[in-house]
């Protein structure tokens, strides 16, 4: 038994002895024995590296993709111009959304009447027609009849052609038409075929015979009350293919007002200031031929040199839309133009200060005495 238990407690020291180190000045072998095996510290270096290099493969296939996708589209609208017909029109865009455009007064318009006209079989375009502030009592819950029959009241009348994208519901184009009744007119708008609920397919073309359509409608009911034609970013491309048409035909409007124009969509294209392919090596040739391969030029800068009525254009400064010069340069043309020399031709610039930018420019104070100004003297040209 004492052998036994001797034989035990040798193993039990032996065993002890085996698991505590030796002293530290022999070969560190504390320090070694701390250490972690070779195999996992390998393993836990290469997680971090791992991480890093699944990031910067991700991000370099995202960085290949975008650039794949820059290089496609211009092929792609150069293959498929009805693409590039899409960017310039933008009458998908239909914004504000989820308004009742058959309910003007919804968008606080209760002296406005709601038609629907028919300029060509299968097509038909919505017509929004604001009375004169002064006749706001008499038209409540009036009918469209009373409406048409108020365009024969002695009040000038203003046919409103309106931009890209949206419809003749837009928040500033509304606020617009509150600005322009109130001045006492007639406002006469709508959205062209392909907009908001007017049926057809858009086309410059069809946006001018629309236009030319409802002049005729208007004229038809106006007697000889002055009716002015009003023009906004794109909506000055259709208004002045419009005016050169009646001036050919010899029943010009008695007065044009442009706002924010350009001098022709190709200019306008090069010159967007949202164009992220305007220094892409052929931009003209991928870009700006489909525009005009699908008919589209609105060349205000060849229509004014036809025109024959007093023009008014108004542009700001600050325009991220349309740019400043572009307003000016079509000045410069219908200022020199021959077919002015009878008319008044003037410019109205509102300051970067002011932020009128695109479509704010009916904020202005001074807009009712410009228009006054302007458009008494188109008045009193008219009744002489």
């Amino acid at each position: 038994m004492r052998k036994r238990n001797e034989s035990v407690t040798v193993e039990h020291e032996r065993a002890a002895a085996a698991a505590v180190p030796g002293p530290l000045d022999k070969g560190c072998s504390l320090r070694r024995s701390l250490r972690l095996p070779a195999s996992a510290a390998a393993e836990g270096m290469k997680r971090p590296l791992g991480r890093r290099y699944g990031l910067w493969f991700r991000l370099r296939k995202l960085i290949l993709w975008l650039l794949g996708m820059y290089i496609a589209i211009p092929f792609l609208v150069k293959l498929c111009p009805a693409i590039q017909a899409k960017l310039v029109f933008l009458n998908f865009v239909r914004v504000p959304y989820f308004i009742d455009l058959k309910r003007p007064q919804d968008q606080g318009l209760n002296h406005t009447c709601n038609y629907y006209l028919q300029p060509e079989e299968d097509v038909t375009i919505g017509v929004w027609h604001t009375v004169p502030a002064a006749l706001w009592k008499n038209a409540h819950g009036k009918d469209q009849l009373w409406f048409e029959e108020a365009l024969g009241s002695s009040h000038p009348v203003i046919l409103y052609l309106h931009g890209n994208a949206g419809t003749r519901g837009g928040d500033h184009r509304v606020e617009l038409y509150k600005v322009l009744s109130s001045l006492g007119y007639h406002v006469v708008t709508f959205d062209y075929r392909g907009w908001g609920d007017s049926i057809g397919s858009p086309s410059e073309r069809g946006m001018t015979y629309d236009a030319l359509h409802v002049f005729d409608w208007i004229k038809a009911r106006s007697g000889d009350n002055p009716v002015y034609i009003w023009g906004h970013s794109l909506g000055t491309g259709v208004a002045t293919n419009l005016v050169r048409r009646l001036c050919e035909r010899e029943t010009p409007p008695d007065a044009l007002i442009l706002e924010s124009p350009f001098t022709n969509i190709r200019e306008e294209a090069r010159s967007h200031p949202f164009s992220i392919y305007r220094y892409f090596p052929g931009f003209d040739w991928f870009f700006l031929d489909p525009i005009t391969t699908s008919g589209i030029k609105f060349a205000n800068d060849e229509n004014v040199k036809y025109i024959s009525c007093s023009l008014l254009i108004l542009h700001a400064e600050d325009d991220p839309v349309v740019p400043f010069h572009l307003g000016k340069k079509l000045y410069n043309i219908a200022a020199t133009s021959r077919s002015f020399r009878d008319y008044k031709v003037q410019f109205v610039p509102f300051h970067t200060d002011l932020g009128y930018r695109h479509k704010y420019i009916y904020r202005s104070p001074e807009l009712p005495r410009i228009l006054r100004e302007f458009l008494g003297k188109s008045e009193h040209e008219h009744h002489h």
